[in-house]
């Protein structure tokens, strides 16, 4: 939680309380800011707003008002505003980062995204929970409570171990431990915004990520282990920036990417990790066309990157040492062709290891000669399957150590002597688990070995390669045992129309012992070149535990399975994508797993859009459906994107449809849930983040709105401090106890209810 400094005033020469409007102009930029002030018994706080950032309610550290002149302090992010106040306007100076910029304030009502009075009461919502009743060995908090320990990472000399440690308000601050003497130190503290991710710079300074209320605009702060000099490397308000780049051959330096000159385009700055000093490597000055992504080799130099032309196109430009750039490959932006890594085992600087599918349906790892533009071996391919991922060993003068790809299971393929030893030595020790190397020293000496499967949640073990040595360091989620997890298991069918489609269905005992359980069908998100993986899954778990299988589909456009089979969903999200899902439902229900009558869908994303549209294309084949973040209606999704989605929106209309072709807009009507609402029979419980920057939250309160029109119970959570789906472990959890109690009252009965409200 921020810390307030509480500064208590008898008196005021006129009440500062209430919401304060005004706008900030950046760099030609209108940014407008509220600031939300209240007096409880003398004391006063405050919360910032920033609309176009999608950002609510942040608390302020320091909010003080004396002889007319009000000071609001926020130290995270290095924001002080000082202004006068005269009546209804306040007239100062907003501070940050160096700048200094005029803000006047005019007294305004307070308005938070979408319509409140749509959303389901707290009470309401716990009444929907409490029908989650049983006798259950593990409760929703067991699966999906943030663990005590996580992300594990070495310090590149080994002498320190850091790691997320959750306290007992949630926050999961991040501590560095002195593996030699075993002294832990908080380094970085957790306060109302969550650390969305953090790493290593060197051996004295970390990195990490935050951003405001789930908006997504990521700032990059650097601070030493010990927790001093902290540093927002990124300090410009409504700005995405992204770690790109870490420079292991200068410890000063690291590159990110930011759009910070144009919201809608990407640009490359090295920054100075201690100084915040920042200097751009390269300009994206054609939003038309824009660069995609840029490749840098191990010193940080700008040897590649790829542009977007005319909206589907990409060219890949390479160096032509002379300081510029020439194409060298013209491609659709539906091919593969993309740099791995540069080949430093070769004398040849021009050598990279690209993933390609140029001349094959499968994505396959090939050598290529960037300068002379010609392959010059195979590497690997697969003949049912995309390959894209290997290592590199930088001790061993980057010699390739092993690729590998995402079969039904994950499949490491050693290639070097070294790995071939590893590899079996880490398979022997830990038989049916899938591994991976989640850190290691940059001796390659001490590793870190997370082991997973599909009823491990996780766990990390240290390996000493010159003493062969194992050690256990944690398991992620000790209390739920994996001899009561359920098992998940892959499967394979045919289409209506002849595709053969991969998925997993995770079976309760109950299932196994032959009686037919209720099903949750679980489409996922993207949906183009996003695929769902076998491992241990919480919801699926969860979902088991209560007596629910799971059905997770790979439908036509998820990756990894080649070009042609994700080509083959373009123009068809909400039609053949969905048929492939109803196939996969009729497959575990001719198996006898599932009872037909008995069968929900869910998901987030473009799954809580396949809820939708599953719950309109064929209204008898579901008994309810939750929709988490989801579509409800694809023009006005089309309109609300973010500002650095739109150099990529005629690939969107590739992939989804265009409003502009009079045959694909019809079909955008056909397959706009909002549009279809009258064929909608059966019970369905809506979820949304506020600050959602993706799927904003008008296609949440669309839906809801008419339904309640035609006098549907919908029950509707609504998150003020979410984005894109809910990080923040309480919210979590409340989501997944009300969906138990909804699954209870929808599957859990022998009589579906109906959806009209009494």
């Amino acid at each position: 939680m921020a810390v307030f400094l509480f500064i208590g005033v008898t008196s005021y020469a006129q009440d500062i309380s209430g919401s304060w409007k005004g706008t900030l102009s950046v760099q030609g930029t209108e940014m407008p800011l509220i600031f939300n002030v209240s007096n409880e018994d003398g004391v006063l706080k405050s919360t910032m707003d920033s609309p176009s950032q999608g950002a609510t309610d942040i608390p302020m550290d320091e909010t003080t008002f004396a002889d007319n002149q009000l000071t609001i302090v926020f130290k995270q992010a290095g924001i002080k505003y000082v202004g006068t106040a005269d009546g209804s306007t306040v007239n100062g100076t907003f501070y940050q980062g160096g700048m200094e910029l005029p803000l006047n304030l005019e007294k305004t009502e307070k308005t938070i995204p979408g319509n409140p009075e749509l959303v389901s009461s707290d009470d309401e919502l716990l009444k929907l929970s409490s029908l989650d009743e049983g006798n259950y060995r593990y409760t929703v908090e067991d699966y999906f409570a943030k663990p005590k320990a996580s992300t594990f990472r070495f310090s590149p000399d080994g002498k320190y171990m850091s790691y997320r440690e959750k306290d007992e308000g949630g926050k999961r601050h991040i501590y560095v431990k002195n593996i030699a003497t075993g002294e832990a130190k908080r380094a970085i503290e957790e306060k109302e915004e969550l650390v969305r991710g953090y790493g290593w710079i060197n051996n004295e300074r970390l990195v990490y990520l935050m951003d405001k209320g789930g908006d997504e605009n990521y700032h990059v702060y650097a601070i030493n282990l010990d927790g001093s000099n902290q540093k927002d490397l990124t300090p410009f308000d409504g700005v995405q920036a992204q770690f790109s780049d870490l420079l292991k051959e200068d410890k000063d330096h690291i590159i990110v990417q930011m759009n910070k000159n144009n919201k809608q385009v990407f640009e490359p700055f090295k920054v100075n990790v201690v100084t915040g000093e920042l200097k751009q490597l390269y300009s994206n000055d054609d939003p038309a066309n824009p660069i995609a992504g840029y490749n840098f080799d191990k010193d940080g130099n700008l040897k590649a990157f790829t542009k977007i032309r005319d909206g589907v196109e990409q060219d890949l430009y390479y160096e032509d040492g002379k300081g510029g750039f020439e194409i060298i490959k013209s491609l659709s932006w539906k091919d593969a062709f993309g740099i791995l890594a540069f080949d430093y085992a070769t004398e040849n600087p021009h050598d990279a290891y690209m993933v390609s599918n140029i001349e094959s349906d499968k994505s396959k790892i090939v050598l290529y000669d960037l300068k002379a533009d010609k392959v010059i071996k195979e590497v690997f391919s697969n003949d049912n399957f995309d390959v894209s991922n290997m290592s590199l060993s930088r001790k061993r003068g980057y010699e390739l150590d092993f690729v590998s790809y995402e079969g039904e299971k994950n499949v490491i393929l050693p290639v070097s002597d070294s790995y071939k030893r590893l590899h079996k030595r880490i398979t022997a020790k830990f038989p049916g688990k899938q591994y991976s190397i989640a850190d290691a020293t940059d001796d390659e000496n001490n590793l870190l070995i997370f082991l997973q499967s599909d009823r491990l949640y996780g766990e990390y073990h240290s390996y000493d390669v010159k003493k062969d040595e194992f050690k256990f360091l944690y398991n992620l989620m000790p209390q739920l045992k994996e001899e009561d997890m359920s098992e998940m298991r892959p499967i394979t069918f045919k289409s209506r129309d002849g595709l053969t489609i991969h998925g997993y269905i995770t079976l309760p005992k109950a299932a196994l012992a032959g009686e037919k359980v209720p099903v949750i069908v679980n489409p996922h998100g993207g949906p183009q070149g996003i695929r769902d993986s076998w491992g241990f899954n919480p919801e699926s778990q969860l979902f088991a535990s209560r007596g629910y299988a799971t059905l997770q589909v790979n439908f036509r456009i998820s990756g990894g399975y080649g070009k042609e089979f994700l080509e083959s969903g373009f123009k068809q999200i909400g039609r053949k994508a969905m048929d492939d899902v109803e196939d996969g439902l009729q497959y575990v229900i001719d198996q006898g797993w599932v009872d037909a009558k008995k069968a929900a869908i869910y998901g987030g994303s473009h799954g809580g859009y396949a809820v939708l549209r599953g719950m309109t294309k064929t209204p008898d084949l579901y008994a309810c459906g939750v929709d988490y973040v989801g579509v409800s209606n694809l023009f006005t999704f089309m309109k609300t994107i973010p500002p650095y989605w739109k150099p990529y929106l005629k690939i969107i209309k590739e992939i989804w449809y265009d409003e502009d072709i009079a045959e694909e807009k019809k079909i955008m009507e056909e397959v706009s849930p909002v549009y279809q609402i009258d064929k909608i029979k059966k019970p369905l419980f809506v979820v949304q983040g506020a600050n959602d920057p993706r799927v904003n939250i008008d296609e949440s309160d669309q839906i809801v709105s008419a339904l309640r029109g035609k006098g549907y119970d919908v029950p509707y959570m609504v998150k003020y401090d979410e984005g894109h789906g809910f990080a923040k472990e309480e919210n979590s959890i409340a989501l997944y106890k009300a969906m138990m109690g909804f699954y209870a009252k929808h599957l859990g009965q022998d009589q579906i209810p109906t959806p009209i409200k009494n």
